[in-house]
């Protein structure tokens, strides 16, 4: 009987001894987290998976363990509807119906909204001032299309009964109106929602952007609040479908994105840069504003940019020289709370990458070759004259861009408020008018993208009419699995030492 007690002592102990095996192992992944967390040098996302192979392998059957919840990646496709619209400096007026241009009897679930000539390009918009007046209008419009009338009167906006009742109001505020369509509660979704706290020790080099909202109570937005900070929550009321994620203006650009509301707590680390390519160079007369934001576990990038004009020949130089411009010189903010975060600060290192406006590229032909095919409904011989789709081809713009099947008349320029592109009857100098082009353009680059449609449509407030695409996109969702029992070298979850792997690596 002592005998038997004494090799049952025996075996217990020698149980609780870890094996030669398993203090090498363990002392291994010490080291690597020794040099990481001095060093500061990142690790590749080989290093990773052996990281996990090692800690799966150091699981021993421990009853006392914690059970703990095991995490998943999916993906999940959203549609996202884009366009684009040169308004030609028009102020909108409240009877203007977006209902149809925005396409909601298919409900997407992202709008990304570019405008061209909000306000009329003169000297004192581009030198002085800008005007922010008809963005407070057009935003108001979008969300009567998009929500239903909103009571903006009880928020301190003053309507005016010669903009259409409730709709427009005296002297709008943009701030203000981006507020009240942002403003929910005074709670506030953080622009950056990563998770601190072990995981900036264990893994510097990667960006946590965790599946749960991170809301601030406490916090409620201000008017000084810049964009590429906090964003707002937005559910006014039980009837709101979407809510206003970001808007922006440089001059006559403007730039807008709303989501459904129960999807808004997913986005994060929303950044905004804006690109001057106007008069010399500088100036925002022309060029681009993009934002920059996490949905879910994937990078997208939005550009809405309004290019150099003009049909003399060469000019499509100047607009190939805007995009590459613009490419190398948008730079996003650093705004993530996790050191050495991986967040793109460059439009093309974006997974997801829609790219929108008027892009000014011209019919390479005479104004009556042009004008016969016109007359002639003739689209395809005459798209094989179109700037971008030569540029394009020849290797000197976009080289990896897609964009979609063009098969919609030329969307440039009409007479105002008329079907045609040309007044018969009245005489306009070859100094002033203008061959049909498809100015308007939507492309996109990356993988996880599908286009469903690509069309234009008929609103005739502009000399330009409106392109619209709508996308199928990809997401990578996370999500909590069922509980699992782990044991690994006294840590309870191999989550609390390795970041979920990120699409960046893929």
């Amino acid at each position: 009987m002592d005998n038997e007690f004494e090799d049952r002592q025996e075996e217990t102990v020698s149980d609780m001894i870890p094996s030669n095996q398993q203090r090498k192992k363990q002392s291994f992944l010490w080291k690597v987290l020794a040099m990481r967390e001095r060093n500061g040098r990142t690790m590749e996302r080989g290093s990773n998976d052996s990281l996990v192979d090692a800690l799966s392998d150091l699981s021993v059957e421990n009853q006392g363990s914690e059970p703990s919840m095991s995490c998943s990646e999916a993906i999940q496709n959203f549609r996202v509807f884009a366009a684009t619209w040169n308004v030609g400096g028009q102020c909108p007026t409240g009877n203007l119906d977006l209902s149809d241009f925005l396409q909601v009897r298919n409900e997407p679930d992202m709008y990304v909204l570019g405008f061209q000539e909000i306000v009329p390009l003169n000297a004192g918009n581009v030198l002085v001032l800008e005007d922010n007046e008809p963005a407070a209008k057009w935003l108001a419009l979008i969300n009567q299309s998009l929500n239903g009338p909103s009571d903006l009167a009880s928020k301190g906006l003053k309507p005016t009964a010669s903009f259409g009742g409730s709709l427009f109001f005296q002297k709008p505020s943009l701030k203000k109106i981006k507020k009240y369509f942002k403003n929910v509660n005074g709670k506030r979704l953080k622009s950056c929602n990563c998770v601190l706290e072990m995981e900036r020790k264990a893994a510097k080099d990667f960006c946590f952007r965790c599946q749960e909202s991170n809301l601030n109570l406490d916090d409620s937005s201000t008017e000084e609040e810049d964009e590429n900070f906090p964003i707002t929550v937005s559910l006014p009321s039980n009837q709101m479908k979407y809510s206003l994620v970001s808007s922006k203006q440089m001059v006559g650009i403007f730039v807008s994105v709303w989501m459904k509301k129960e999807l808004v707590q997913n986005v994060g680390h929303l950044r905004i840069c804006c690109t001057s390519r106007g008069i010399m160079g500088c100036l925002g007369n022309k060029g681009c504003i993009s934002v920059s934001m996490s949905f879910y576990q994937t990078s997208f990038c939005f550009i809405c940019s309004h290019l150099a004009s003009g049909e003399k020949e060469g000019d499509e130089l100047r607009r190939n020289l805007d995009v590459i411009e613009i490419l190398k010189n948008t730079q996003f903010p650093r705004i993530c709370k996790t050191p050495h975060s991986r967040m793109p600060d460059k439009i093309l290192d974006h997974e997801r990458i829609i790219w929108f406006g008027d892009l000014n590229y011209r019919i390479s032909l005479s104004y009556d070759d042009a004008k016969r095919l016109v007359e002639k409904k003739d689209w395809p011989s005459l798209f094989n004259k179109d700037q971008l789709k030569m540029e394009r081809e020849a290797g000197r713009v976009f080289k990896g861009w897609k964009e979609g099947k063009i098969s919609f008349a030329p969307t440039y320029k009409y007479a105002f408020n008329s079907d045609t592109y040309y007044v018969e009857g009245v005489k306009v100098s070859k100094n002033k008018r203008r061959t049909p082009a498809w100015c308007d353009r939507i492309l996109w680059h990356g993988k996880g993208i599908q286009q469903l449609s690509y069309v234009r449509k008929e609103f005739k407030f502009s000399d330009h009419r409106p392109v619209c695409a709508t996308f199928m996109v990809e997401a990578g969702v996370t999500f909590r699995g069922q509980k699992k029992k782990v044991s690994t070298c006294n840590f309870q979850n191999i989550d609390d030492l390795v970041s979920t792997r990120s699409p960046y690596y893929s």
